[in-house]
């Protein structure tokens, strides 16, 4: 039986055979090129391109574990890691420095003519409002149903400025600011108030989750419900209670009759109060139940508990107070204690009830 480790010549041995008869075969001819696994990879001073004068060094020892493996290699008698000079390090640090450097300068994204201009273009103003789609505000615009300070808009990609521009969609103003206008039904016993010191239970209660600061448009008293407004557009909100613009409040109230026939011609004609006349715009009576009536006062003044005074004073005290309507803005269908949203449309007509 051969052995693979075997010196001798002119046998088929185990082609892995030892590095000696190799040896003795290339040692005639011409030099013995290094396989491999035999080269040497460090560079610098003293490097030789020769291999280690032993056969295969990166062998497993017999027996040995992996770890025992990995840290003969390591070793003087294994394959040796490079080694590389500092100078070279740096050269390659200064390389990669440099290639890396050039990629930060990021070219500007080129811009459609035009685009150094002021303003926003319409159709984007419009979508931020609640008009819909940047696409379906540019049909508002085909429709020629938007306006621009009193000019219709026939051309798309019109700039404007939310600042001092004023909108139109159909005739009403657009709010082209961040603003927001809600409807809240307060419930009886709830405070006109954004924060109460005394902890009861406030208009700021219903709004705490929203990320602008909002405020109420006018007061209703604490055990009156019905419609309130709330907004943060500071303009809408004073001129909404300013009596120059006479936004006009309707009421329902519960009375006990019997209810005479000319109560309405007296509230209309205005009812003395300790601090001056008050007149209601429109009385009706809208159900009776015997004795029971629901009647329906619609005034433009503000004062306090001036609905509860005329009654009272005419002779008839409220047992129960709802306000339905605060100008175009009507209570509707809306439960007690929800807060609603305006609509664009609904927005817009209390613009033009105060002139904005």
């Amino acid at each position: 039986m051969r052995s693979s480790g075997s010196g001798k010549s002119g046998g088929r041995g185990n082609p892995r055979g030892s590095g000696g008869n190799r040896d003795q075969k290339q040692g005639q001819g011409r030099p013995r090129k290094p396989r491999p696994e035999e080269r040497r990879y460090d560079v610098g001073p003293g490097a030789t391109k020769e291999g280690p004068k032993s056969g295969r060094t990166g062998a497993k020892p017999s027996g040995g574990s992996a770890q025992g493996s990995r840290s003969g290699q390591k070793g003087g008698g294994g394959r040796t890691a490079p080694g590389r000079s500092r100078e070279y390090e740096t050269r390659i640090e200064e390389r990669n420095r440099d290639r890396y450097a050039e990629k930060k300068d990021v070219r500007p994204p080129k811009t459609f003519p035009g685009a150094e201009q002021e303003g926003e273009r319409l159709q984007k103003v419009l979508a931020r409002a609640g008009y819909g789609s940047r696409r379906a505000c540019e049909e508002l615009i085909e429709q020629a149903r938007v306006e621009i300070n009193g000019e219709i808009v026939l051309e798309q990609g019109r700039r404007v400025d939310p600042e001092k521009d004023e909108v139109k969609v159909d005739g009403l103003t657009v709010a082209t600011q961040s603003y927001q206008f809600f409807s809240l039904n307060k419930p009886a016993g709830v405070v006109s108030t954004m924060e109460d010191p005394e902890g009861r239970q406030c208009l700021g209660d219903y709004v705490t989750n929203r990320e602008t600061r909002l405020f109420h448009v006018g007061r209703l008293d604490t055990e009156t419900e019905g419609v309130i407004l709330l907004t943060n557009h500071g303009e809408l909100a004073h001129r909404l209670t300013h009596p120059r613009y006479g936004v006009k409040k309707t009421y329902l109230a519960h009375i006990v009759g019997p209810v005479p026939r000319d109560l309405g011609k007296r509230l209309k004609d205005g009812i003395q109060l300790e601090d001056g006349y008050a007149r209601a715009d429109h009385f009706r009576i809208v159900e009776q139940t015997g004795k029971n009536y629901l009647v329906e006062v619609t005034l433009h003044e503000g004062r306090k508990h001036i609905v509860r005074r005329m009654l009272a004073e005419a002779g008839f005290p409220v047992d129960k107070l709802v306000r339905t309507g605060f100008g175009p803005i009507t209570l509707g269908d809306q439960k007690s204690g929800w807060l609603r949203r305006l609509s664009n449309t609904e927005v817009g007509m209390l613009m033009q009830e105060v002139e904005l």
